[in-house]
This record gives structure tokens, sequence and C-alpha cells, in this order.
């Protein structure tokens, strides 16, 4: 179960971080602010994606011992 909710936050996180880099990539970005404030949220989500990805890690680690 838990397993579960963390893979669908985890993809939820992923598709909100591409979403981003989209915005970036099509040139939407109003001005130099505003892609700074959004480079900070996509390395905010990179690094929720990758604790997420360690809590499912160690939850299979713990399931198997």
């Amino acid at each position: 179960m838990i397993e579960q909710v963390l893979d669908l936050l985890s993809r939820k996180i992923g598709d909100r971080r591409h979403q981003l880099t989209e915005t970036i990539a099509n040139g939407s970005v109003s001005d130099y602010a505003a892609y700074r404030e959004i480079v900070g949220v996509i390395r905010g989500l990179a690094t929720c994606e990758q604790e997420i990805e360690d809590l499912v890690r160690r939850y299979k680690e713990d399931d198997d011992e």
C-alpha cells in the first residue's frame, strides 16, 4: 500500500517537474527572476523525487529481511 502511494506521489512530482521544464524550454518565462524561481522549484522537486526513491528502496529492503 505505502509503495503505491509513494509511486503515485513520485509520478505527480515528476509530472510537475516536467511541466516546469517545458515552460523553460518553450521560452514562456517572463523574466530572469521568474526563471530563477522555476529552476529552484525544479531542484526542490528533484530532491523530493530522490527522497521518495530512497524511501521506496529502504521499504523494499526492510520487506526482504
